[in-house]
């Protein structure tokens, strides 16, 4: 197939293809020929970047769409397609059916899966029934469907080579994320903080499908897979000090961790010389936070574990004590930042930030959209903001209407992955530019019903009337490059490409082709929906 219509594809999801390093040899060669796309974010480092420069700068404007097809799924669709040789993978939002599609026949099915699950699941599920994406390893393509199932497809024929049951629906636990293939494991979460849900991490073995860890948000030592005394992370007014016992206990009141919440959703990237994992997970429930004092750890944080024990070797809470649904559930990327191996993430709280991949050092934190109000700074040295009491909606109380908080509770960048651009050193970021007005209540814990407590509105931010931006983000300054204003907010992924354009999609339904130096639109194509 041409590398063209490879390309148009890819830019169509607002994805990329690039090689990378994986422990898995066999997957490894396919990440390596940036003809496959092998991986949910292109590589390990979750660069989504492609080397591929057939299309550049002077010739992105004769772009034009070679094929289409329709999923025939009409739910948000979150989550790009797996190309690999001349087969494209591609999933779609609840039923999670799976589809492979024969690119030199575009439009012929090779083969589809169509999974049987109780549309019981869907009213548990937050927030719309999308799924994230598709893996492949050791010959396999895995898919987390929405009813906690993992499954193993053979990645020839479809056949079901093993499945495995992650959690109960019944009490609210549902599964969007894509899983990740590690060495010979694949990693995969939980949601469903909006339900009360005690959320965690998962290792299966990638031949059986057998569990072999399993990583708490919150609980005890045994639960979170801390170690006292070794473990470091942000602690008393200090960063990365060693931990105490049952640090995810002790910062909440009595057994309230038990239903903490605490999402892992996201998309996590693997450091091979430190065998380590990286990801965030999301906010405390209830939505209430008189509800629930203390700094209630460790929600909304970044961790890194070890992959084959799932240890955590060191964690960094982005938001202690959350007041505001700022899931940190965003991508981290790897790059070098400051002359150190890091790790850099776009939380929704408003911040960028950037660590030390071994030691959890933060390197930047940053606010990436001036907006950003609720808090003038987190320090790196005590892991506190410096909250603006104004913002606060405890300190506004329950059944109060704290109003103007920036961003929204949608964050300055949800779901929406960024994508890292090498040649320019530079990440490409979708965000969001929303403030709410917030007003927490009191709310009772049932299994399997929402636990929310808080009702919110949503407007533009004050000096305009735009709700989105795409940036170009410096990691060493902590700064905004450029920044280009989207009527809505961005809410698809980000791609750079060697051939130095960036693309990305708006809910209006354009993909759009900028220079990736300057933010300059080169090419726009109107599709007949709005893209996430």
């Amino acid at each position: 197939m041409k590398k063209s219509l490879k390309i148009a594809l890819l830019a169509s999801s607002a994805i990329a293809i690039a090689a990378g390093a994986s422990a898995n040899s066999g997957l490894a060669k396919l990440i390596n020929n940036s003809n496959n796309w092998a991986h949910p974010n292109g590589n390990f480092e979750l660069h989504r970047h492609s080397k591929l420069k057939q299309i550049n700068k002077s010739n992105v404007k004769d772009l034009k769409v070679a094929w289409t097809w329709s999923t025939g799924v009409l739910r948000g669709h979150e989550g790009g397609p797996l190309v690999i040789g001349d087969t494209l993978y591609i999933h779609t939002a609840f039923p999670n059916n799976v589809h492979a599609i024969d690119l030199n026949e575009p439009g012929r099915i090779i083969w589809s899966y169509y999974p049987k699950q109780d549309p019981d699941v869907i009213p548990v599920m937050c927030c719309d029934t999308v799924n994230r994406g598709l893996s492949y390893g050791d010959g396999k393509i895995f898919l987390q469907q929405a009813d906690t199932t993992l499954v193993a497809l053979d990645a020839k024929s479809g056949k079901l080579v093993w499945s495995t049951k992650t959690g109960n629906p019944a009490v609210a636990q549902t599964t969007t994320n894509a899983p990740f293939v590690m060495k010979d494991k694949v990693i995969t979460g939980m949601s469903g903080a909006e339900f009360g849900v005690q959320a965690w991490i998962n290792a299966y073995d990638i031949k059986t499908g057998k569990r072999v860890w399993r990583g708490y948000s919150m609980g005890p030592d045994d639960q979170t897979l801390i170690v006292p005394g070794k473990t470091t992370g942000t602690w008393g007014g200090k960063t990365m000090v060693k931990l105490p016992k049952d640090s995810g206990v002790s910062t909440w009141e009595g057994d309230q961790w038990k239903i903490g919440g605490g999402s892992v959703w996201g998309w996590w990237p693997y450091d091979k010389a430190l065998n380590s994992l990286y990801y965030g997970n999301g906010n405390p429930s209830t939505w209430n936070p008189v509800q629930r004092p203390g700094e209630n750890k460790w929600s909304m944080s970044t961790f890194s574990r070890d992959v084959d024990s799932g240890v955590v070797n060191w964690v960094f809470q982005m938001t202690p004590h959350d007041e505001w649904d700022y899931d940190g559930v965003n991508e981290h990327i790897m790059s070098t930042v400051k002359g150190k191996k890091a790790i850099t993430h776009f939380d929704r709280n408003g911040f960028a930030y950037s660590w030390d991949r071994k030691t959890g050092e933060a390197l930047v934190i940053e606010k990436y959209d001036p907006a950003t109000n609720w808090s003038r700074g987190q320090s790196k040295k005590t892991g506190l903001h410096d909250r603006v009491k104004k913002y606060s909606t405890e300190a506004g109380g329950e059944d109060v209407n704290t109003k103007n908080i920036c961003p929204a509770a949608l964050g300055t960048k949800d779901q929406q992955p960024a994508a890292y651009d090498p040649n320019l050193d530079t990440y490409a970021v979708p965000t969001n530019h929303v403030c709410m007005d917030y007003e927490p209540f009191r709310v009772s814990y049932t299994a399997g019903q929402p636990y929310v407590g808080a009702t919110l509105s949503m407007f533009p931010a004050p000096g305009g009337t735009h709700l989105g931006n795409f940036i170009s983000w410096d990691p060493h300054k902590g700064k905004i490059n450029w920044s280009k204003k989207e009527p809505f907010s961005v809410w698809s992924g980000a791609l750079t490409t060697g051939g130095g354009v960036w693309f990305y999609g708006t809910l209006e339904g354009y993909i759009k082709g900028v220079d990736g130096s300057n933010g300059k639109t080169l090419w726009k194509f109107r599709t007949p929906s709005g893209i996430i």
